[in-house]
């Protein structure tokens, strides 16, 4: 029995994982026989589960949404307490969990009921929220992404630029990324047969999605969220600059907020380019380094150091007169 249910937890898992499955390669992943998959599915519709099949020879299982909320240890309150909470969640209001709350959210969404669903809408719509800080992103619009990126599924979408220019685009997508209160989706533009990374809040979906596509390599998820967090902070950017840090480049790199590309100059020397809004707020930012450090090329870079060592210069004098 204990090993039925651990299999039948197995099977569930798996469906949630993925949209569509064939009785084969259920079998395949569970080691099991394709008879024994039928009958576990039979099992789990009996807890209240909404498995659906596909008839024919490539037919398959699919969890949908039932009548009923299957037996997830949770109440219908509890339901829609996590649900609104995942939204919030998603949105960036608690630092670490947007990406999982989004997961998350669209597992639970594939099978709440149309009743608890309306129950949400209800308090979305009556619920003022605070003023935030950054672009505001849908969380329906976020959870149909990352249903796309799960189920490899095609997303159309209109899309407009930073620069204003407005366009549409049909993606293959792959990863959502929360990086400093912005999401951002990473997909192969169809058109352009090349990757993009685009801001999520700058997306008009262009609804329904597909067809299904086969998923690209893809390098490990931590080096697909470092380039997206490089690109987006170049991309925002208005001052650049080009600084030789008396400091190891791993050092540097250790010191930053954000990665930044940061090139070896021998064992104790390094450097990079830096960004920021404005002058005065990158120079605030180079003496955070703790490390000497030289200004190539970059006139109004120097003339804010200027100003910040006038006005340091001057509020030690105030305090030690």
């Amino acid at each position: 029995m204990a090993e039925t249910s651990a299999r039948l937890l197995r099977l569930l898992s798996l469906l949630q994982a993925r949209r569509d499955w064939t009785s084969t390669e259920l079998a395949d992943r569970l080691g099991v026989t394709t008879r024994t998959i039928r009958h576990d599915v039979d099992r789990l519709r009996g807890l209240g589960y909404p498995v659906n099949a596909r008839p024919g020879v490539a037919g398959g299982y699919r969890l949908g949404a039932g009548g009923a909320l299957p037996p997830l240890l949770l109440d219908d309150e509890e339901a829609v307490a996590v649900v609104i909470g995942l939204r919030t969640a998603a949105s960036g209001s608690v630092a670490g969990i947007e990406e999982a709350s989004v997961r998350a959210l669209a597992k639970l969404r594939q099978v709440l009921p149309s009743r608890l669903r309306h129950r949400v809408s209800a308090f979305q719509s009556y619920a003022l929220p605070l003023p935030a800080r950054g672009p505001q992103v849908d969380p329906d619009v976020l959870t149909m992404i990352a249903s796309a990126c799960r189920d490899h599924e095609r997303l159309r979408f209109d899309y407009q630029a930073h620069s204003g220019t407005a366009s549409r685009r049909s993606v293959e997508p792959y990863r959502l990324v929360h990086d400093r209160g912005r999401w951002y989706l990473v997909a192969w533009d169809v058109d352009r047969d090349a990757w993009r990374t685009f801001r999520v809040d700058r997306i008009s979906p262009r609804p329904p999605t597909g067809p299904r596509f086969t998923p690209r390599a893809l390098p490990p998820d931590r080096e697909i969220a470092a380039q997206v967090a490089r690109g987006a902070g170049q991309a925002t950017w208005r001052y650049r600059a080009r600084v030789i840090v008396d400091a190891p480049a791993s050092y540097v790199r250790g010191r930053l907020p954000i990665p930044v590309e940061v090139s070896d100059l021998g064992s104790d020397r390094c450097v990079f380019e830096p960004g920021s809004d404005y002058p005065e707020m990158l120079a605030f930012y180079l003496g955070m380094l703790d490390a000497d450090f030289t200004v190539v090329d970059s006139p109004d870079l120097v003339e804010a150091l200027g100003k910040l060592i006038g006005r340091y210069q001057r509020a030690i004098e105030t305090t030690t007169r």
